[in-house]
């Protein structure tokens, strides 16, 4: 019997049991239903809830407020003219999917709402609200739309959390004062199909994370301050564009292809930068019916739209060719087709108008035909490629591409030019290998990365290998022999220079007594072929990029017809470094080391040189070596972050070196000595552009040119700045060869007394 009782008892306790359950839960849900309560309670005073129809205990019953059982799910208070500052505790709406207070008079900061975990759509565009925390959208992993425009924030960066929300739809936080770059995670968002910041004071560029997005309306617009800037060609790599507002930012380079945005039909890019020619592709777009490109720098073509576009705005402040459609000359456009392989550089735009490119066209050169014989496109900071349609310029006799960051091959086209003279491509990043050039070319591809070259048979002894002038290795002997010999001959060279340095400690004391007294000045200088100057010569190596030169002006050691300069070397008179600093004034001095003492100097023809000049006290052994050893390896290595040595003279007594002149003078001088002293302050941006420029100088030094280097007295002193703040590494006199094939190598200690160089840290 009491068997059979037992399931009656087991189901007693089973009942017993769920009726515990149930009030729990019961309980549970009634404290969750209180806080929601609460919360909306906070609601109604903070907005004076009395004219929505907030009244009554149960919120659920109010006017614009949807629960969800006793859950609240929404919130829909839009154009209701309700003031206040919303409640913190408004993030305990746990259920919260949908809130909606755009169009009314809040103020105040906005509340974390990072309780918020099931919100959808958040709307709080046009308020006052005065800040967004950080931190406000942390969890929000459920959001689908955001509308923070017209608010007056204070500056905010766009938050980095909402990068968790991937369900994200839409972004909008037009003149909402967001500062900042535009982050990359937008990019990422997989749902993502609208975005809208126009009207802050966002910089930098479009991110390339947007490539292969599904965003379709873009509106960056109007950006204030420095602007958004950089290349808009990552708007061909999104497919479902159907809305750009770009209009009205520093935008540059090309319109991109667009044919891939089948869809696409608002385009609005004017009052930007952009440069090239406008795509054919876009032109003939079909699904296009406004666009906008006023106040560019566009040039080829005027572009001829189909009347299915309702709305264009060409401007009149363009680039083209033509007022009106029709083709360019095909000169324009061979020089437009070069433009296009280096992004259609500013500089062109701005130089290149019209349609005739010998009527003042920069860097272009014609002769009395019409035909274009040089292109000059030296020292513009291009970057890209060299493009093959400067094989359609048949007259051309000179290409000068030195001193850019070109990358890839020389096109093998080239080498059809019937009349190409020269061609200097030196101090880029090119590789691959040279192309067979025929032997009347003046080749130069020193400073890049080239695998090798084809030289034709019997080719130009001009032709210059990729790590520095072809067949100069007089100078690296010298340096070895510098440093060796004999302890006899040791003896009998510090008797000799015991001797000449008390001579040189005499006359330098004479002569700096004269200096101060007097500066004397020269006459014209001479020409350097004139033989009057007899023996007194300085022999230049023109290795910067004015190495050739078209002779186009008769002169009187000239035929008057149009030659080539033969960029080897010069013979100067001596007198010309005397001239040129008169007379090493002290006027003329920028700068004092251990060396000597560097003067600044123009040539008649306008080319600025400093010239370093060894001081008695220098001209001992060491000296000479350290004066040996800055030849030995100037004349090895071509680096545009490497400083260049234009020559040296070793007349008598006198050791002189002659740079390329830089003007903003050292880093140390920026760095230590300031505004105060007529020096800029440099900012982050340019610290960090010197810093690698000096990193890239150093690593070719190390380990891209033909022979390792090691500098030994790197320090700010030895950084020269140039006119664009741009860095070269200098002073050479105690780089020391590293072994082949070795990766490290033990040195001594060299350098700036109570200075360690970062090579030996």
């Amino acid at each position: 019997m009491a068997r059979r009782r037992r399931p009656a008892a087991a189901t007693t306790a089973i009942i017993h049991l769920l009726v515990h359950v149930s009030l729990f839960f019961s309980v549970v849900s009634a404290a969750t239903f209180a806080d929601d309560a609460a919360a909306l309670q906070d609601l109604r005073d903070a907005f004076g809830g009395e004219s929505l129809g907030w009244t009554g205990k149960d919120p659920c019953s109010w006017p614009h407020v949807v629960c969800d059982g006793n859950r609240v799910t929404s919130i829909q208070v839009a154009n209701a003219g309700i003031s206040g500052v919303l409640p913190p505790n408004i993030s305990k709406l746990s259920k919260l999917t949908t809130l909606g207070l755009q169009n009314n008079r809040l103020t105040g900061a906005v509340p974390s709402l990072t309780g918020l975990t099931f919100l959808q759509n958040l709307y709080l565009d046009n308020n006052n609200f005065s800040s967004i925390p950080s931190g406000a959208f942390s969890g929000l992993t459920n959001l689908q739309t955001v509308r923070l425009d017209y608010n007056q924030f204070s500056p905010w960066p766009i938050p980095t959390e909402l990068a968790q929300s991937t369900s994200l739809k839409s972004f909008t936080a037009s003149k909402a004062n967001a500062v900042g770059t535009i982050p990359d995670f937008f990019g990422s968002l997989p749902n993502l199909q609208e975005l809208k910041l126009s009207y802050n004071n966002l910089t930098g560029g479009i991110p390339s994370s947007f490539a292969k997005s599904g965003i379709q309306i873009l509106w960056l617009n109007n950006q204030q301050g420095e602007k958004l800037s950089g290349s808009i060609s990552v708007l061909g790599q999104m497919p479902e564009l159907t809305q750009v507002w770009l209009q009205t930012n520093a935008f540059s380079g090309p319109i991109p292809d667009l044919s891939k945005s089948v869809s696409l039909s608002d385009l609005q890019l004017r009052d930007n930068a952009l440069t090239g020619v406008v795509p054919k592709s876009l032109t003939s777009q079909s699904s296009l019916l406004k666009v906008s490109l006023g106040n560019n720098q566009l040039q080829g073509p005027f572009p001829s739209f189909p009347t299915s576009v309702t709305t264009v705005d060409i401007g009149d402040t363009n680039s083209f060719c033509l007022p009106e459609p029709g083709p360019c000359d095909p000169r324009v456009d061979a020089l437009l087709a070069i433009a296009a392989d280096v992004n259609y550089p500013t500089a062109f735009a701005d130089a290149w108008k019209g349609n005739d490119p010998c009527n003042r066209w920069a860097f272009v050169t014609c002769d009395s035909q019409g035909a274009i014989t040089v292109l000059n496109f030296a020292n513009q900071h291009l970057v890209g490629t060299i493009s093959p349609a400067m094989a359609n310029l048949t007259g051309l006799k000179a290409l000068l591409l030195n001193n850019n960051n070109l990358t890839g091959t020389i096109p093998a086209a080239l080498t059809m030019l019937p009349n190409l003279q020269t061609i200097d491509v030196s101090n880029n990043n090119l590789t691959g290998n040279v192309p067979s050039f025929a032997e009347k070319v003046a080749l130069n591809i020193s400073g890049n990365l080239l695998l090798g070259s084809s030289i034709a048979s019997g080719g130009s002894g001009r032709s210059a290998t990729a790590g520095g002038n072809s067949g100069d290795d007089a100078s690296g002997s010298s340096i070895s022999s510098a440093r060796g010999g004999s302890s006899s001959s040791s003896t009998r060279i510090g008797v000799g220079l015991g001797v000449s340095v008390a001579l040189l400690l005499l006359s330098g004391l004479a002569y700096s007594y004269y200096r101060k007294t007097k500066c004397s000045k020269f006459e014209q200088v001479k020409s350097p072929h004139d033989s009057s100057n007899g023996t007194d010569h300085v022999k230049i190596n023109i290795v910067n990029g004015n190495g050739y030169v078209m002779a186009d002006q008769q002169s009187p050691e000239s035929s008057g017809t149009a030659s080539l300069a033969d960029p080897g070397t010069m013979v100067i008179s001596i007198q010309v470094l005397q001239q040129v600093t008169n007379n090493f004034c002290e006027s003329n001095v920028i700068g004092r080391g251990g060396f000597g003492v560097v003067y600044r100097g123009e040539l008649h023809d306008g080319t600025k040189i400093a010239v370093k000049r060894m001081e008695g006290a220098a001209a001992g052994n060491k000296g000479m070596n350290e004066f040996l050893a800055e030849i030995a390896v100037l004349t090895k290595v071509r680096h545009r972050h490497l400083v260049a040595l234009l020559g040296y003279c070793i007349e008598g007594n006198e050791r002189l070196l002659v740079y390329e002149y830089m003007p903003q003078g050292t880093l140390g001088q920026h760095l230590f000595e300031g505004p105060e002293k007529g020096f800029s302050f440099l900012n982050w941006k340019a610290r960090l552009t010197i810093a690698l420029d000096v990193a890239r100088g150093v690593e070719y030094l190390h380990s891209l040119a033909q022979k390792s280097f090691i500098h030994r007295d790197l320090k700010p002193s030895n950084i020269l700045l140039d006119d664009n703040m741009r860095a070269k590494v200098s002073d050479f006199g105690l780089v020391k060869l590293a072994p082949e094939g070795k990766c490290s190598l033990e040195t001594r200690l060299a350098g700036t007394f109570g200075y360690l160089a970062p090579e030996y840290a």
